[in-house]
C-alpha cells in the first residue's frame, strides 16, 4: 500500500499583490496567488503568459555552432550528400529524427536514411556499429540527436571513414567537446542561447528554424512539425516553461487540428480523437506507445533492426494504410511491454517483501539477471510507488549488468550514482533519473556503496511522500469562469504543474465505488460541509484504500487537481484527488 503522504501548502503570494493583479486581470484572487506562485506577477506578463506566441521564440542562430551546422546541411543538399538522421530509441530520439528527416525530404532532398540504435546491442547514444553502417551506404553528413555530446571518440572514428557530424543534444557535456562541424547544445558552457532547457527534438526544431531562415523559406514549413516537437517536450519531461511552453502550445493546436499521419494513427488507437489532444494524453497514452516500440528486442524478420525503427516509420508515413501498420505494431509493443514490466514489478515487489531487512533499508537496489533490459526503469519508478526511496534495478545484457534508477523529490540521484563512478564502466544521466553499467563481480559492491551514500546523504523527510497544494478552495469557488482562466494555464507540466487544491470538510453522497478492470481506482460524488448543494464528480487512481472509510460516512479532506471530463461530447468538471485523509477541524 503507498506510504501515508504529508500536505505542504506553499507560501502564498502577499494578499495585496494578488488583489491587485486579480483586479487587473478580471480574475479569482486564488488564481492570482497562482501566477504569482509561478513567478508572474504584472499585468504583461500574465499577459503573454495566457497568449504565448510563435514571434517569441528565440532566434536560433544566438546558439552556438548553428551557423556552421546549417551551412554544412546546405553544402549536403546542394551537393547532394548523403544523410543519416539518427537518433536516440526513445520518444525524444525518435521524434527529433523523424522531424529532421521529414523536413529534409519535403525540401526534395532524397538521398537521405535514418538510424535508430538497438538498445540492447549497442546501447543509448552515437555507436561504432551505427557508424559503419553509414560508411557502408555512403553516409557523408550524420545529423545525430537527442545524443551525441559525449561521442568526442566516435566522431574520430567517424573522421577515418570520411563522415563528417552535426550533434543536436541537450544532456550536459563531458569535459570535452566533440570535434564535430557544429555541436548544438543550449548546456554547453560557450552557449549563450537565451533558453537552456529544449528537448532532444527542440534542438532538431531549431536546426531546422534556422535553415529555414537561411534559405528564406516560409516559417510554415517548420510549424507543421510542431506536433513531434510536444509530444517530445511532454514524454521527455522538460520544464514547460519559455520556449517550451511557446512550442508545446502550438504543438498541441497542431496536433489537434492538423496532425501528421502517424500521431493520427495513434490518437485514434488510443481513443482520443473524439476530444482535445492534452499534455496528460500524450504522457500517459501516446508518449508510451512511441517509447515501447524502442523498448521491445530487435525484429529477426525486420533485418535485426531496432524497434525504435518502427516509431520513426510511424512518425514520417506517407500513406494513411503505412501509418495504419505501423501503430497496429508499436501499440501490441505497448501491450507486450505492460504485460512484461507488470510481471517484472511484482517479481521485485515479492522479493522485497519477503526480505524483511530489504524493507527497513532507505534505498533500493534490486538485481534480478533475467529481466528485460527495456523495461526496468519503469519498473523502479513502480517501487517507488510503493516504497518511495531512491531505487536501482539491474539486469544482464551483452555480458554486462546494466540497469536505471530513479529518486525522489529532494534526493540527487546522479551524485550517488556518480560517488560509484570508479566501480562502473559507464553512467549518465541527472537529479532524478540514471543510467549505468557495471561488471558483474561489481554488483555487491556497488549495492552496499550506493546504499551507504543513500543512509549518509538523504533527509529523513525526502522518505516521506510529499503532495505541495497550491490553495484552499471551496468547491463553490470551481464556477465557469474559474475553470474557463484555470484552463488558460494549460499546457501544464514541470516548471508549470496543474495547480494543487484543498477543501476541508468534505463528504461522499452515498455512492461511492470502486472501478478499473482490478478495483483500483475510487470514484465519488463530493459534496462540502459549508455548501451542502454544491456537489462535484471526482476520481482517486490508485487509491482503493479510503473506499471502506468513505462509504461509512465519514468526512475528509481532499486535495486535487480540477480537470474537465470528457463523456459523450459532454463536458464536466471533475476532481482528479491526489490523496485523502480524515476531516480535520478547521
Amino acid at each position: 500500500m503507498p506510504a501515508e503522504k504529508k500536505w505542504v501548502l506553499r507560501e502564498q503570494a502577499d494578499p495585496a499583490a494578488v488583489e491587485h493583479l486579480a483586479a487587473e486581470l478580471g480574475i479569482a484572487p486564488v488564481l492570482a496567488n497562482l501566477l504569482i506562485q509561478r513567478g508572474i506577477s504584472t499585468f504583461r506578463e500574465a499577459t503573454q503568459f495566457f497568449n504565448p506566441r510563435l514571434e517569441l521564440l528565440h532566434n536560433p542562430f544566438l546558439m552556438k555552432d548553428m551557423e556552421r551546422a546549417v551551412r554544412r546541411v546546405d553544402k549536403a543538399v546542394a551537393e547532394n550528400h548523403k544523410i543519416m538522421v539518427y537518433g536516440d530509441y526513445d520518444v525524444d530520439g525518435t521524434t527529433a529524427v523523424a522531424l529532421v528527416y521529414s523536413f529534409l525530404a519535403r525540401q526534395g532532398h532524397a538521398n537521405l536514411m535514418f538510424y535508430i540504435p538497438d538498445r540492447y546491442t549497442e546501447g543509448y547514444g552515437v555507436s561504432i556499429k551505427g557508424i559503419d553502417y553509414a560508411a557502408e551506404n555512403g553516409v557523408r553528413l550524420i545529423i545525430a540527436l537527442d545524443c551525441g555530446i559525449k561521442a568526442t571518440e566516435k566522431v574520430e572514428y567517424a573522421k577515418t571513414k570520411g563522415i563528417d557530424f552535426i550533434i543536436c543534444d541537450h544532456h550536459l557535456p563531458g569535459d570535452t567537446i566533440p570535434d564535430a562541424v557544429a555541436v548544438l547544445d543550449p548546456k554547453r558552457d560557450d552557449c549563450e542561447y537565451p533558453f537552456g532547457e529544449l528537448s532532444g527534438c527542440g534542438v532538431g526544431f531549431k536546426l531546422v528554424q534556422a535553415y529555414c531562415q537561411y534559405k528564406n523559406l516560409s516559417f510554415s514549413e517548420v510549424e507543421r512539425l510542431l506536433d513531434l516537437v510536444v509530444v517530445s517536450i511532454a514524454s521527455d519531461i522538460v520544464p514547460l516553461v519559455g520556449e517550451n511552453r511557446i512550442l508545446a502550445y502550438y504543438g498541441l493546436k497542431r496536433i489537434n487540428e492538423k496532425p501528421s499521419r502517424g500521431l493520427l494513427s495513434i490518437i485514434k488507437i488510443c481513443g482520443l480523437e473524439k476530444h482535445a489532444v492534452t499534455i496528460d494524453d500524450i504522457v500517459f497514452k501516446i508518449g508510451p506507445r512511441i517509447n515501447a516500440a524502442g523498448r521491445m528486442v530487435a525484429d529477426a524478420e525486420d533485418g535485426g533492426r531496432s524497434g525504435g525503427y518502427n516509431a520513426v516509420r510511424l512518425l514520417v508515413a506517407s500513406t494513411d494504410e503505412k501509418a495504419e501498420a505501423y501503430g497496429d505494431s508499436i501499440d501490441a509493443s505497448n501491450n507486450d511491454r505492460k504485460n512484461i514490466d507488470r510481471s517484472i514489478t511484482q517479481e521485485a515487489h515479492d522479493y522485497i517483501e519477503s526480505n524483511s531487512h530489504l524493507k527497513q533499508l532507505k534505498s533500493t537496489v534490486i538485481y534480478n539477471p533475467k529481466w528485460m533490459k527495456g523495461v526496468v526503469g519503469i519498473v523502479a519508478s513502480r517501487l517507488i510507488e510503493t516504497y518511495y526511496r531512491p531505487t536501482v534495478v539491474l539486469t544482464m545484457s551483452n555480458g554486462f549488468v546494466t540497469g536505471s534508477a530513479r529518486s525522489v523529490p529532494g534526493f540527487d540521484l546522479y551524485q550517488a550514482v556518480e560517488s560509484c563512478a570508479d566501480i562502473l564502466e559507464n553512467f549518465g544521466g541527472h537529479t532524478y533519473a540514471a543510467g549505468l553499467t557495471m561488471k558483474p563481480e561489481n554488483v555487491e559492491l556497488f549495492t552496499k556503496r550506493f546504499r551507504d551514500y543513500v543512509e549518509q546523504n538523504i533527509d529523513p523527510e525526502m522518505l516521506i511522500p510529499q503532495v505541495d497544494v497550491d490553495a484552499e478552495l471551496l468547491f463553490s469557488d470551481i464556477t465557469p469562469q474559474f475553470r474557463h482562466t484555470l484552463c488558460k494555464f494549460q499546457p501544464l507540466g514541470p516548471g508549470n504543474l496543474s495547480p494543487v487544491f484543498a477543501t476541508h470538510g468534505v463528504s461522499e453522497r452515498g455512492d461511492a465505488r470502486l472501478v478499473g478492470n482490478d478495483r483500483e481506482h475510487l470514484k465519488m460524488e463530493l459534496v462540502q460541509r459549508e455548501k451542502p448543494h454544491t456537489s462535484i464528480a471526482a476520481i482517486a487512481f490508485g487509491q482503493p484504500q479510503h473506499f471502506e472509510y468513505i462509504r461509512a460516512g465519514g468526512e475528509i479532506d481532499v486535495c486535487y487537481c480540477v480537470v474537465e471530463n470528457h463523456y459523450r461530447g459532454v463536458v464536466t468538471p471533475q476532481l482528479r484527488v491526489k490523496d485523502v485523509k480524515p476531516a480535520t477541524k478547521k
